[in-house]
C-alpha cells in the first residue's frame, strides 16, 4: 500500500524558514517524479513544484528563488526547503507521486507564516 507521509510544518515569523520532508512507502520510490502542492485556505489547491527522478526541479513563479525540492532516493524522501517564508505561503503542503494506475496524495502539514 502506498503511503506518503508529510512533516515538518508549524508557525514561522515571516522571512523565516521551514524544511518540510514527505517519506514515502509501498513505492519504488527512485523511479517516480514527486510533486509539492499548497492549499490555502479558502482557495483552491496549487502547485508549487517538482523534482524529477534524475533530480531535475521546476517551480511555480510564487515560489521560484525562495523554495527548493530535493530528494534521498535512499530514505524515499522528498524535500521542500522554504526560505524568506511570507504571510501568503500560510497553506497545507501536501507531496504527491503519480503512478501509471493511480495518483497518490498525503494527508499535508500545515504551515502557517505569521508574526
Amino acid at each position: 500500500q502506498v503511503q506518503l507521509v508529510e512533516s515538518g510544518g508549524g508557525l514561522v515569523q515571516p522571512g523565516g524558514s521551514l524544511r518540510l520532508s514527505c517519506a514515502a512507502s509501498g513505492i519504488a520510490f527512485s523511479v517516480y517524479d514527486m510533486n509539492w502542492y499548497r492549499q490555502a485556505p479558502g482557495k483552491q489547491r496549487e502547485w508549487v513544484g517538482i523534482i524529477i527522478t534524475g533530480g531535475g526541479t521546476n517551480y511555480a513563479d510564487s515560489v521560484k528563488g525562495r523554495f527548493t525540492i530535493s530528494r534521498d532516493n535512499a530514505k524515499n524522501t522528498v524535500f521542500l526547503q522554504m526560505n524568506s517564508l511570507k504571510p501568503e505561503d500560510t497553506a497545507v503542503y501536501y507531496c504527491k507521486v503519480e503512478t501509471r494506475r493511480e495518483v497518490y496524495w498525503g494527508k499535508g502539514t500545515l504551515v502557517t507564516v505569521s508574526s
